[in-house]
């Protein structure tokens, strides 16, 4: 999809920027699009991560997939700036600068989201996790 947006969008760059933010930007605003739909996301944030499971028990392995499907549906439920900080910064490992420049935002408002994001999983996890 991302290949795609690119592609289409290249006969509109400007050379205002550099190819790489122009990218960059893409594909963030392809990852925002994709936070704030309101349908649950294709690809399992999990799928995304290599772990070795080989020791791990049929039993195991269900509770993890279960604990990942509350906290995708816990961050989903969380207001739009918010989860787009919050995922930015954990699954992205942005800084509170760069997540700023993402969102034109203040590096302050960013890191007042990810704190209120962390805070609103706590409120809908409780103590399932």
């Amino acid at each position: 999809m991302i290949c795609m947006k690119r592609y289409r969008g290249l006969r509109t760059f400007r050379g205002q920027s550099s190819i790489a933010t122009w990218l960059h930007r893409i594909a963030v605003n392809v990852g925002l699009n994709r936070v704030s739909a309101k349908a649950a996301p294709v690809e399992p944030l999990e799928s995304q991560q290599v772990e070795d499971t080989r020791g791990e028990t049929a039993s195991e392995r269900l509770l993890r997939h279960e604990r990942g499907a509350r906290v995708r549906a816990a961050i989903a439920q969380l207001p739009p700036k918010q989860r787009a900080a919050l995922i930015l910064r954990t699954y992205h490992d942005m800084s509170h600068q760069e997540i700023a420049g993402v969102l034109k935002s203040s590096a302050g408002a960013v890191k007042a989201n990810v704190f209120h994001a962390l805070r609103g999983l706590k409120r809908l996890l409780g103590e399932d996790l």
